[in-house]
């Protein structure tokens, strides 16, 4: 049996790196930017650091900020047409998970225009070309998008999120600035934080999982784990150590998969808009327990990775239920909620349940859930 792995042509990584967007751009020969980025980082003026860098390079771009969170099938449409109107050639995405999705999407759809549907995107789709160029500058220290083949979409009119997988989407170039990220609010670092965690830790232990794969999660386990909390409080250390972090864990994950916590948490932004981190980081310590007999002795490299000590001589309960109380802590130190009250209603669980089971994340899951098991995971939260 072999193992794929598809990663970015090209990455930057670093305070200052945003510097080297203009270079790629002259050295592909790219002519007009189609920028997509979300208004709130335009209004911020966090945007406007990479569009005076193309301002002062003389290049051309047109931005296009009709993104909201948890993007749906309609803004993805939009910005179809938007790029046709452009005359543009690449697209520079700025933003978080929402910015970078709806970008994949759009330069998937213009290079093939088959899928404009939207909807037959989900899962694997068989698209023959690679998208639009696109040169992914992530704002949040979370998603990975910039380096994934993954991306996620809304579709309202059935009130479910879908994943897309698909390696012609991958950005050509990922430009990792910590600069990019210090505008984000201490909740929106915790939630896109833990977010990179339960990537990590997922993609550690999905079925797909293997060695090339569990290297680059472990690292990004401990990363995070060292980081998150001073990121959360704006540390020059705590804001690198995210960046890098998030980025290893989506090297990892986006070739070997996710499972439950995923597939749980997307209906829930579908159906409440509930912040993605969020749900998946009030979700991930719920699922570990359960996922916990089929997990072998990972548990014991996920706590070790997250600084527990004395983990060689504990027994396999110690150290799983070590691994687990370590998650919970570092959610509680961020300020992330311990249940879905407030989130999800009793009347709604069984249209949740059978959103998640037919998520795209739910197969590689260690432990093959059935939807009764789903409903109890969701009940249990409440």
């Amino acid at each position: 049996m072999s193992n794929r792995f598809v990663l970015n042509e090209t990455s930057y990584h670093g305070k200052g790196a945003i510097a080297n967007i203009v270079l790629e751009a002259k050295a592909r020969g790219f002519k007009k930017a189609f920028v997509c980025s979300d208004p709130d980082l335009i209004k911020f003026n966090v945007t406007s650091k990479v569009t005076t860098l193309l301002d002062e390079a003389h290049l051309a771009y047109e931005i296009y900020s009709k993104i909201k969170a948890n993007p749906t099938i309609e803004n993805v449409q939009e910005g179809v047409e938007a790029f046709k109107k452009s005359g543009a050639d690449y697209i520079i995405a700025i933003g978080g998970g929402s910015s970078m999705d709806t970008a994949k999407a759009i330069g998937i759809i213009i290079t093939n225009p088959e899928f404009s549907d939207v909807r037959s995107l989900e899962g694997v789709a068989p698209t023959k070309n690679k998208c639009v160029p696109i040169i992914a500058v992530p704002t949040t220290a979370g998603t990975a998008a910039e380096v994934t083949i993954n991306y996620v979409i809304t579709d309202v009119e059935k009130n479910r999120k879908f994943v897309c997988v698909d390696t012609h989407d991958i950005p050509v170039v990922a430009v990792v600035d910590p600069d990019m990220m210090s505008s984000m609010p201490k909740g929106l670092t915790a939630a896109t934080g833990m977010d990179a965690l339960t990537h990590a830790i997922e993609g550690y232990i999905t079925k797909g999982a293997w060695e090339l794969s569990d290297m680059f999660h472990l690292e990004a386990i401990r990363l995070i784990s060292k980081s998150l909390r001073g990121a959360c409080a704006n540390t020059d250390e705590g804001r690198e150590g995210m960046a890098l972090g998030q980025y290893i864990a989506g090297m990892g994950f986006s070739n070997v998969g996710l499972g439950i916590v995923h597939s749980m948490a997307h209906p829930l932004g579908a159906l409440y808009d509930t912040p993605h981190g969020v749900a998946n980081a009030i979700i991930l310590p719920t699922v570990m327990e359960y996922n916990a007999p089929c997990t072998g002795e990972k548990y014991r490299e996920i706590a070790r990775a997250m600084g527990v000590k004395g983990v060689d001589d504990m027994s396999q309960e110690e150290y799983r239920k070590a691994a687990i109380d370590a998650v919970k802590q570092l959610s509680i130190d961020v300020g992330i909620p311990t249940s879905l009250k407030g989130i999800v209603k009793e009347e709604d669980i069984d249209f949740l349940a059978d959103s998640a089971m037919a998520d795209a994340c739910r197969p590689g899951n260690p432990k093959d859930p059935t939807k009764e098991d789903i409903v109890k995971l969701y009940r249990s939260l409440l």
